[in-house]
This record gives C-alpha cells, sequence and structure tokens, in this order.
C-alpha cells in the first residue's frame, strides 16, 4: 500500500515495523487508534455498563459503529452515536427479523442523523430455520439495498449460507460496503473484492479456518470488528465479563491479522483504520 495512503494524524506518531514477542505474536502496543466497525452496544447485555464499556473504549482509543438489527435497536445506536464523540451508527433490518413488521420510512428517518455512517445490518440468512423465508428476507434486503443506493451510503451486509445468491443481488448494485463476519470461502471472497467490498474479521477466525482468505486479501480492504457483545477473542476470554465481548477486544482481532500476514500490529492498526474512515467517511 503507498505510503500516502496513511498520511495524516493516525499515524503521525507511529513507526512501523515487525516487532514479535518471544512466541511470534504482534506485540500489541498502547494507544494506537483502532475502530471496531461493528459491534451492538445498543443490545441489552450492555444495558447496565454502557457507560462505562463507552469509557473503557475512550480510554484505549478505540471508536465502534453499532450496527442495527431491527428498529428499536437501530434507533438506540443513533442515540448512543449522538451522545459519544467516537461512537456512530449503521440502522436497519437484519435478516433474522425479516418477518417484523417492516417501513422503509422508519430507516430513512432514522438515517437523517450525521451519526449514522451505513445502512445494516442488512442480508441474508439461511442458518436454521431462517431460510424458511428467504424470500421475504430478500424483499426486505432489496429494500433496504435501494436505500443505500438513494442515500449514497455504504452497506453493512450479514451473510449466512448464502453467499451464491448475496453476489447474484449485490452484483445489481454498485455499492459500498462491507461483508460483515466473513465466513466465505477464498472464491467467494474473491468476488466481494472484485465488486469492490471489504471483508470484516472478527473472533470468527477463532471457529473458522480463514487463514488462507485473511493472507490474500490485501490489507486496504480488511476492515476490523468484535461482533460484541458475540464472538469474543480467545485471548480475551479471562478477560470479558461473563464472556461478553466489547469494543476494546478488537486490538485482539489486529493482532492476530498482524501474525497471519506477519506484520506490525501498528501496519494493521494504521490500514484498517483508514480503511474504516474511507468507506464510513468518519
Amino acid at each position: 500500500i503507498a505510503g500516502a495512503v496513511f498520511a495524516g494524524n493516525i499515524g503521525k506518531n507511529i513507526k512501523t515495523n515487525k516487532r514479535k514477542n518471544k512466541k511470534g505474536r504482534a506485540v500489541i502496543p498502547e494507544n494506537i487508534m483502532l475502530i471496531d466497525t461493528h459491534s451492538h452496544l445498543n443490545f441489552e447485555p450492555f444495558e447496565n455498563d454502557l457507560d462505562e464499556v463507552i469509557g473503557r473504549c475512550v480510554g484505549e482509543d478505540i471508536w465502534a459503529i453499532n450496527a442495527g438489527s431491527q428498529y428499536e435497536t437501530s434507533k438506540k445506536a443513533v442515540e448512543i452515536a449522538e451522545k459519544n464523540k467516537t461512537m456512530f451508527a449503521g440502522v436497519g433490518l437484519h435478516p433474522i427479523h425479516a418477518r417484523d413488521d417492516f417501513n422503509v420510512e422508519d430507516f430513512r428517518n432514522l438515517a437523517k442523523s450525521k451519526k449514522v455512517v451505513a445502512i445494516g445490518e442488512i442480508g441474508l440468512d439461511r442458518y436454521k430455520d431462517y431460510g424458511q423465508f428467504i424470500n421475504r428476507q430478500k424483499e426486505i434486503f432489496v429494500q433496504q439495498l435501494d436505500l443505500a443506493k438513494e442515500l449514497n451510503s455504504p452497506v453493512i451486509i450479514h451473510c449466512r449460507m448464502a453467499h451464491q445468491e448475496m453476489i447474484e443481488i449485490l452484483a445489481g448494485y454498485k455499492l459500498p460496503g462491507v461483508i460483515h463476519c466473513f465466513t466465505g470461502t477464498q472464491e467467494e471472497a474473491k468476488k466481494y473484492l472484485d465488486m469492490g467490498f471489504y471483508l470484516g474479521i472478527n473472533g470468527i477466525m477463532y471457529k473458522f479456518d480463514l487463514k488462507k482468505v485473511i493472507g490474500k486479501t490485501p490489507l486496504e480492504r480488511i476492515l476490523i470488528e468484535t461482533d460484541s457483545p458475540y464472538l469474543t477473542p480467545l485471548p480475551a476470554l479471562s478477560l470479558a465479563k461473563e464472556g461478553r465481548n466489547e469494543p476494546i477486544f478488537v486490538k485482539y482481532i489486529s493482532q492476530e491479522i498482524a501474525k497471519i500476514k506477519n506484520i506490525s500490529f501498528e501496519e494493521v492498526a494504521i490500514a484498517t483504520t483508514q480503511n474504516a474512515k474511507n468507506l464510513f467517511k468518519i
């Protein structure tokens, strides 16, 4: 990646190197900005200590984008973003909730907030019995893609066990966005990358072998995320409150990517932060 891509305040005081500890893991330095591009602080598990969780993010210079899954959680994401400088929001109806009442106007109105940076979390899901209403999912997904196109907004895409259908639908749009929590094949990754999408990498990498995909995906097309409160990275389990993931643990995702690519933590931090700023205009 050209050095000019990372010019500016983000990397001004950072020296990139390939420091490793004795076990070969990329060292996690202090006070390097990271952006968790997909979390859910707007969900019930954070109801009782939201301010403390956000305070920890501020203390470690972690920004976060909280994605909505229904109208109420989308509204909550906007409220959190408007109260906190380093929090941002995505609004949308998640495919597993496609049987809910859906009014695109509700989400269009939420998207008027300057802190809404994406339409999402939206997409397709065939896991378990969700595939029984896949046609309804597709209907709502297309409406939300149309909204994103109308608003010139990036999209946060959820796709589980439906990549071929997803690729076919997205091919009809020229929208910027991220394939959140990517678990597909190398071939599917290439198709998304060829359409201009970023791949969102999170703690799912400890359940699925994504080393080859991560290794072959250019750093400038990777975003880091937590999907908090879910998918807690293995190195953070002993630190997590009752196993709950939170945005400060995104550093372990950056660390693992650095290890896979045999580069420094700083390089991953600088690149993925700039990627997030580029995509979400933050």
